[in-house]
């Protein structure tokens, strides 16, 4: 398996920031993600996608701090790309080969973890283009 992270935080993440993704991607929220990490078992086009308290929610749009964790496993990528959009006007955008890295790690901290090491401090982004989905509903899955 093969990835490499990109982790974003202020002055470039700030509430309503938006990540953008190219058409037809498919979202699986990770549950239990501190625990025992494993697929739910529905899968959501993007972006919609459901947060870890059950709600569904908008994932391309980062909230203000103190939002629920969401975390998912993106898939679907015919072309392998997402940017972010600032409020400001700022952009970062990422491309890789998504015949190599055909799946995007998707992982939203925005303070409501009281858990260490977060106690809710963390107001963070971080996307990884992975070769394959680390998370498997058989070996994973309670």
């Amino acid at each position: 398996m093969r990835g490499a992270e990109r982790r974003y935080n202020a002055p470039l993440l700030t509430p309503g920031t938006r990540v953008v993704l190219p058409a037809g991607i498919k979202a699986v929220p990770i549950q239990d993600y501190y625990r025992h990490p494993h697929l739910a078992s529905a899968e959501s086009a993007w972006p919609r996608m459901t947060a870890t308290d059950g709600t569904t929610v908008d994932a391309s749009i980062v909230p203000e701090r103190g939002a629920v964790t969401r975390i998912a496993m993106l898939s679907g990528f015919t072309e392998g790309w997402y940017e972010l959009r600032n409020a400001n006007g700022t952009n970062d955008r990422v491309t890789w080969d998504a015949r190599k890295l055909p799946f995007l790690w998707f992982y939203r901290e925005f303070g409501a973890t009281n858990e260490a090491p977060y106690h809710k401090w963390f107001y963070s982004l971080a996307l990884q283009p992975f070769s394959r989905n680390p998370y498997s509903r058989i070996t994973l899955a309670k």
